[in-house]
C-alpha cells in the first residue's frame, strides 16, 4: 500500500505552485479537502485496518508470541536423540557438520565434542510427544500443541537472529510482524493499542543479550502502529499518568487545544504523522481508564494464580506477563508478544537451564489452558520459540558435569496452538545430531506467511510502498505451511 499523503511531494507541489505565481487557491482548496478527510478518520483510523482486509475467512483473530530470547536448547527440550549416547566426548563428524560456518566464540576449537542431553525423555498424550522432564506442564497440554522441529533461520547470532524474526530482515530498519498485523488488521478495542509488548528476566542467565524497542518498532510503516512497552511497576506506559495537579478535566481541555492546533498543521501540511500524533494523544487519553482496569488482577480468583504459577502476583516475570496476555486477548488486542530472556546457555547449560524451565513452563502451560477453558484458544493463536537452535557439539571444554551450546541456525524447535493450527502433532524431523533437517523444512519466513494465514492474509498481497519498493513482511519469499494447518 501507498500512504495517502506523501509529506515530501507536497511540500514541492506548494512551492512550484508558489513559485510559479499560479494555482495556488485551487491547490490549496484540494489540500484542505484531503486534509479534512484524512482528519475525520482519525478516530476509526487506529481501530480499522485496511479495507481489503481479511483477505479470506481468518481462524484466528490475534496472535500471542512467546519469543524466548537468546535460543532454548532444542536437544535439551525437544528433539531426544538417545544414540548419542555412547558417542559422548567424540568429534563431530564431518559428514554431519559439512562445513557449516562457524561463531566466533568456537570457530578457534580444536575438537567438536558430542555433547548428548543429560535430561530425560518421554512420549506424552495421545500424539506421543516428545518432551524433556524439564518441561512437565508443557507436557499436559502436549496435545492441544503443534512442535515444529524442522525451523531453520539464516542468521547465526543473536541480534540478526532476532531480527530477522521480527521483521524478516536481518537488517534493522524493516516493520515488525505485530506492526505489519496492526497495519493490515487494526484493534478490536479503540482503548488499547493494536499491538503490546511485554518483557521479562529468566534467572537462567540473568544477564542475557540485550532487547531492543526496535524489534516492536513500525519501522516505514506509520508509528501508530508501534508496539505499546508495557513495564512493571506503578505505571505500565510511560507519561500515561496525569502530572501532580493535573485532573481529567483540564487534561482533557489540553488535548483538545492542543489537537486543533495539531489539526491545523495537519491542514497546512498534510504530514500522516501529525494524523498519528493527534490519534495517539486520543488513545493516551482513553489508556489513563483503561490501562488501569486491565493491569489490576486482584479480581482474578485463587485458581486463575495457582494455574500460572507462585510469580504470576509478581509484576514482570514471565508468568505474570501471560496472565497478563489472556487478559489483553479477551480485549481484542491483536497482537500480544512476550519477550524471556535468559536462553543464552554457552556454558553451564545443566544448571542454568532447569532455572530457565521453571520461569516458563507452568505459565506458558497455563496460557494454554486459560485460553481453552474461555473458549479464546480456538481463535488465538500463540507460538513459543526463540531465534535460532543449539549445537550438538560442546562449546568449550566438556566434562561430565558440564556443557554448553553454541548457536545453530540450521534446525531447532518450535510449538504452536489453536487459531487454525492442527493441534496434537508433530512436523519435521532432524537427523541423528539434530544437526540438519531431514524432512519438511520450515524457514522463517514461512512461518510468517503461516501466521498471517491464520489471520486470513495472503502474505504476498500485505504490502507497503517505501522509497519505490513496494516490502512485505515475508519479503520476495515464504509459502505457507499447509501440513500444519487445521
Amino acid at each position: 500500500m501507498t500512504s495517502p499523503v506523501e509529506h515530501p511531494l507536497l511540500i514541492n507541489r506548494r512551492q512550484f505552485f508558489g513559485r510559479a505565481g499560479m494555482g495556488a487557491a485551487a491547490l490549496a482548496a484540494l489540500l484542505r479537502e484531503e486534509s479534512v478527510a484524512a482528519t475525520a478518520q482519525i478516530g476509526t483510523a487506529a481501530a480499522r485496518g485496511l479495507a481489503d482486509l481479511p483477505h479470506f475467512a481468518p481462524k484466528a483473530k490475534r496472535v500471542i508470541y512467546l519469543f524466548q530470547s537468546g535460543a532454548p536448547s532444542q536437544l535439551d527440550l525437544f528433539d531426544p536423540k538417545p544414540g548419542l549416547a555412547p558417542r559422548y566426548g567424540t568429534e563431530l563428524p564431518d559428514s554431519i557438520r559439512q562445513g557449516q560456518r562457524l561463531t566466533g566464540m568456537t570457530a578457534s576449537q580444536e575438537r567438536f565434542p558430542i555433547a548428548p542431553s543429560r535430561f530425560k525423555f518421554a512420549q506424552h498424550g495421545k500424539s506421543g510427544a516428545w518432551l524433556s522432564d524439564l518441561l512437565p506442564h508443557t507436557a499436559r497440554v502436549a496435545d492441544d500443541l503443534c512442535f515444529i522441529k524442522s525451523m531453520h533461520t539464516e542468521a547465526i547470532n543473536h541480534d540478526p537472529a532476532m531480527t530477522f524474526f521480527q521483521t524478516g530482515a536481518q537488517l534493522a530498519g524493516r516493520p515488525s510482524m505485530g506492526s505489519w498485523i496492526s497495519y493490515g488488521l487494526g484493534t478490536a478495542n479503540r482503548d488499547l493499542p493494536a499491538f503490546v509488548a511485554l518483557l521479562s528476566n529468566g534467572s537462567g542467565n540473568p544477564d542475557d543479550q540485550p532487547l531492543y524497542d526496535r524489534l516492536w518498532g513500525s519501522g516505514f510503516l506509520p508509528t501508530k502502529h508501534q508496539g505499546i512497552k508495557f513495564r512493571s511497576g506503578r505505571d505500565p506506559v510511560l507519561f500515561l499518568s496525569n502530572p501532580a495537579g493535573v485532573d481529567a478535566s483540564s487534561r482533557r481541555r489540553l488535548l483538545d487545544d492542543l489537537g486543533e492546533m495539531n489539526r491545523m498543521q495537519l491542514e497546512d501540511f498534510g504530514d500522516p504523522e501529525i494524523a498519528t500524533r493527534i490519534a495517539q494523544y486520543e488513545l493516551a487519553y482513553r489508556m489513563q481508564t483503561s490501562v488501569p482496569e486491565l493491569t489490576d488482577i486482584s479480581s482474578e480468583p485463587e485458581s486463575t494464580f495457582e494455574l500460572y504459577g507462585p510469580d504470576a502476583r509478581k509484576p514482570g516475570t514471565f508468568a505474570a506477563n501471560c496472565l497478563l496476555a489472556r487478559r489483553l486477548a479477551e480485549r481484542g488486542v491483536r497482537f500480544i508478544e512476550l519477550f524471556h530472556r535468559g536462553w543464552d546457555q554457552h556454558t553451564k547449560l545443566p544448571t542454568q537451564l532447569p532455572g530457565q524451565c521453571r520461569d516458563t513452563d507452568q505459565p506458558s502451560a497455563a496460557l494454554i489452558q486459560d485460553l481453552k477453558q474461555r473458549g479464546l484458544l480456538e481463535d488465538t493463536l500463540v507460538v513459543w520459540g526463540g531465534e535460532f537452535g543449539r549445537t550438538v557439539y560442546c562449546q568449550g571444554r566438556l566434562t561430565p558435569e558440564d556443557y554448553g551450546r553454541d548457536h545453530h541456525p540450521r534446525c531447532f524447535t518450535i510449538w504452536l496452538a489453536g487459531g487454525g493450527i492442527k493441534p496434537g502433532m508433530t512436523f519435521g524431523e532432524t537427523d541423528d545430531h539434530s544437526y540438519n533437517i531431514v524432512r519438511d523444512p520450515v524457514h522463517v519466513h514461512d512461518l510468517h506467511a503461516t501466521l498471517l494465514h491464520c489471520l486470513g492474509i495472503d502474505h504476498t498481497r500485505l504490502t507497503y510502498k517505501f522509497q519505490g519498493r513496494h516490502y512485505r513482511l515475508t519479503d520476495v519469499a515464504g509459502e505457507v505451511v499447509k501440513g500444519i494447518l487445521a
